[in-house]
């Protein structure tokens, strides 16, 4: 199997998950928040949401500097936007992907503000790294959800919420 091919099937199994958890935020809670340094609810489900348009900036560039290139978060007003969104990104983090030229896979890609480099890794370790941080933000929004009493899907499994005890 091919590293491509190996992504994307990862990509498509992680998207499943991250469909179930995204599409149980409820719209009320938006603006919700587990403690004061936190993001807000709406932050968290939008910055999962768009990780796999990570996958398009690594493979079509080779550095991002926030400096020249500021973040603007999307207007979202609905779970369903949210939902659209993430389906938006992950078709084009899988058209990208499957577009993509292995051996650029060891191409150096930054992230930058200005002179201040956050981190210089090839595009394959930044690939891992955007997968990696679709796991561990879900992890965290699967944390505001119980909080908020709303049950959780399971990731690898049945959840806690899916099984008899």
């Amino acid at each position: 199997m091919t590293m491509i091919k190996a992504l994307l099937t990862e990509l498509e199994k992680e998207a499943q998950t991250t469909r179930k958890m995204l599409e149980r935020i409820p719209d009320a809670k938006f603006q919700w928040q587990p403690h004061t340094k936190s993001m807000t609810l709406l932050n968290l489900a939008t910055h999962i949401a768009e990780l796999p348009g990570w996958i398009t900036t690594t493979l079509t560039t080779d550095e991002l500097d926030l400096a020249e290139v500021p973040y603007v978060a999307p207007v979202l007003n609905s779970t369903e936007e949210l939902m659209t969104l993430f389906e938006d990104k992950l078709k084009e983090g899988k058209s990208q992907l499957e577009e993509a030229n292995e051996e650029r896979f060891n191409d150096t890609w930054i992230l930058r503000e200005g002179n201040q480099v956050y981190s210089s890794d090839t595009k394959a370790e930044v690939l891992r790294m955007v997968y990696c941080q679709i796991v561990h933000h879900r992890a965290q929004l699967g944390v505001y959800l119980r909080l908020l009493d709303v049950p959780i899907p399971g990731s690898y499994g049945p959840s806690a919420d899916e099984v008899s005890f």
